[in-house]
């Protein structure tokens, strides 16, 4: 399980790329939400979800040792995933609530 090239032997462009198209979907679905309660979550989605994207460029150029590089994208992707999940589940809470 820990032997996976994705983790172990890219540059991290391709976790760049795929986190870009990543958020990109998920600040989408967040922008089509924004009107719904709570007031303000999918803004701050929005705003955690883009901060932690520019956090994956800079470790991308700043880090130098490859595995924690990469390592540390991939937080910041799986963050991302999750910020972006739980953000849209909350709203669907909500409102589902109010019915």
């Amino acid at each position: 399980m820990r032997n996976q090239p994705a983790l172990t032997t890219t540059s991290g462009n391709s976790w760049l790329i795929v986190g870009a198209l990543f958020a990109a979907i998920t600040i989408a679905t967040l922008v089509a939400l924004a009107l719904l309660p709570p007031a303000g979550l999918a803004f701050i989605s929005i705003v955690v979800i883009v901060t932690l994207y520019l956090a994956m460029l800079i470790v991308r150029f700043v880090v130098h040792g490859r595995k924690r590089r990469l390592r540390l994208i991939a937080a910041c992707f799986l963050t991302i995933a999750l910020v972006g999940l739980s953000s849209v589940i909350a709203i669907a809470a909500v409102n589902w609530a109010q019915f």
